[in-house]
C-alpha cells in the first residue's frame, strides 16, 4: 500500500498537484489539515480515497478534527496537531496514540517535516507544501508504504 500524506496546503495547491502527478499511483491521500475550503478539490484531484482532518485555519469546516483509520492493518491517527501542543514537542501526541492503541501518528502544524518513531508509535508530519518553515523551506510531503508483512516505512520528499 502507498500512501500521499501532506498538511498545509491553505488553499494553495499547486505544489499538492504536482506531489500527486509525481507520485500517482497511490492507494490513499491523507491530508493533515489547513485545507482552508478545499477539501472537494482535493478530493476531486485523486483517483483514490482521502481522509482529511479540519485544522486550525478551518474554521467553518465540517472535516473533523481527528480520525482513526486502518492502513493495511495498522491502525492510524490522524489530527492536525495543534490541540497537541506539536509546536513544542510531538510528544504528546504520540502519547494520545499509544493510548487509543493506534500504530502511527499523522499530523501537521508545524510546517516542519518530520519521522520519528516514540515509544512505538511511528510519529509523521509532512511538513507544508505551501508554506514550509524548515531549514532550506522546501515544500514537502511524504510516502508512506507498507510491505507484505504489512510493516510502515516512510520517507519525507521535497518538491
Amino acid at each position: 500500500m502507498k500512501v500521499l500524506i501532506v498538511s498545509d496546503t491553505h488553499g494553495h495547491d499547486e505544489n499538492l498537484e504536482r506531489a500527486v502527478m509525481m507520485e500517482t499511483p497511490f492507494d490513499m491521500l491523507v491530508h493533515c489539515g489547513d485545507v482552508e475550503g478545499r477539501e472537494i478539490f482535493i478530493e476531486a484531484l485523486v483517483d483514490c480515497p482521502c481522509c482529511i482532518v479540519a485544522g486550525n485555519n478551518d474554521f467553518f469546516s465540517d472535516l473533523p478534527r481527528e480520525e482513526e483509520i486502518e492502513l493495511d492493518g495498522n491502525k492510524v491517527l490522524v489530527t492536525h496537531g495543534n490541540y497537541y501542543g506539536v509546536s513544542m514537542d510531538i510528544s504528546g501526541v504520540a502519547e494520545e496514540a499509544k493510548s487509543r492503541d493506534c500504530d502511527a501518528v499523522f499530523f501537521g502544524h508545524t510546517h516542519k517535516p518530520v519521522i520519528e518513531e516514540i515509544d512505538g508509535v511511528l510519529a509523521i508530519n509532512p511538513g507544508s507544501l505551501s508554506y514550509p518553515r524548515q531549514h532550506g523551506r522546501k515544500p514537502s510531503y511524504v510516502i508512506l508504504e507498507t510491505d507484505k508483512d504489512r510493516k510502515m516505512s516512510a520517507k519525507i520528499k521535497y518538491l
